[in-house]
């Protein structure tokens, strides 16, 4: 079971990034004429996918403790919430150029989800040395 302090750090993760993503694009998008250079565009994309990167956490958080079998540590949980941004700032960035449809996000998310299966695999896979413990005896200590 994930320890209390994962718990914390992942919930204040989640609460810093998708305010700060969410705050930015608020201003960006009000305050900033985006004519004036490539910043406020990239500035976009970066806020976007910490926006959903951050509002991501909670959802992620609460599929994996719904339908994993064992407890999933806090940076497994970052790190799919970050490809929850990821694929959403490249969606928009296809978006931009006309490039997105509905094929090209499906095998977006598929090679999204296809990189985190082998990771999860990966990590499942490690052999993990036991510590050795003392031979049991029959007689009394």
């Amino acid at each position: 079971m994930p320890n209390d302090t994962d718990s914390l750090s992942l919930t204040l993760a989640a609460w810093l990034l998708a305010l700060v993503g969410w705050l930015g694009l608020f201003g960006l998008i009000f305050n900033v004429d985006p004519r004036i250079g490539v910043l406020p565009l990239w500035a976009f994309f970066v806020l976007w996918l910490m926006a959903l990167a951050g509002t991501a956490i909670p959802f992620v958080r609460y599929l994996n403790r719904r339908f994993a079998s064992s407890p999933v540590p806090a940076n497994v949980l970052l790190r799919e919430s970050i490809w929850v941004g990821l694929f959403g700032a490249t969606c928009a960035w296809l978006q931009k150029g006309g490039l997105l449809n509905a094929a090209i996000a499906a095998l977006l998310a598929a090679g999204l989800g296809g990189v985190e299966w082998f990771l999860r695999w990966r990590e499942a896979s490690r052999w993990i040395l036991e510590p050795m413990s003392a031979p049991e005896t029959d007689e009394p200590a």
